[in-house]
């Protein structure tokens, strides 16, 4: 299906996850087009603004980050190196039971996306930018963790051209409660 509906961006649908027994996210971005990308809202940059060198400074002071992606997702490649550019260091581990890690991570299934990071006791789940990662981890909430749920066009690592859907990265604690953290 998703590759009637964006015939140009893939020769063919790439298996992102098995978010349950039934549901199953498909989908890829065009490598040729991120490689030449420079998003500059979605990339962090230390150029002595204020906002950018705490963001920076955030990054910089970050743990590693532990990404859990299936092998043979190309958009979860991508993400990773988008926050790669962006500074973060990061244990890339690759799996065919992302489910269990979700369950694991204790992820509600309606936030569920295609790749989970972990750091200390944060969970983020799929396509955020790295400089929202960035911020929520310089705040340290006392919330459990950030997703952007589904693959939104134009998120990192799932780039199309220009076209950029509207997406909202949602806020969530330990119990299930959610809020939006940012739209973008």
């Amino acid at each position: 299906m998703f590759e009637r509906m964006f015939p140009k961006m893939c020769a063919a649908a790439v298996p992102c996850v098995v978010l349950s027994a039934v549901l199953i996210v498909t989908g890829c971005a065009p490598e040729a087009e991120a490689e030449n990308r420079e998003n500059a809202e979605h990339t962090v940059l230390a150029d002595g603004g204020t906002g950018d060198a705490t963001l920076a400074a955030a990054i910089a002071d970050a743990p590693t980050i532990k990404v859990y992606k299936s092998p043979t997702c190309g958009c979860c490649a991508l993400w990773v190196d988008h926050m790669r550019e962006a500074g973060f260091e990061l244990d890339v581990e690759d799996t065919l039971d992302m489910v269990g890690v979700k369950l694991d991570a204790g992820l509600p299934l309606q936030l569920q996306s295609c790749h989970t990071a972990l750091v200390g006791d944060y969970v983020f789940e799929g396509h955020i930018p790295a400089d929202v990662i960035a911020r929520f981890l310089a705040e340290a909430p006392s919330a459990r963790g950030l997703a952007v749920p589904g693959m939104p066009i134009g998120s990192p690592g799932m780039e199309f051209g220009d076209r950029v859907d509207p997406y909202d990265v949602i806020q969530f604690d330990a119990e299930g409660s959610t809020s939006v953290y940012e739209s973008r």
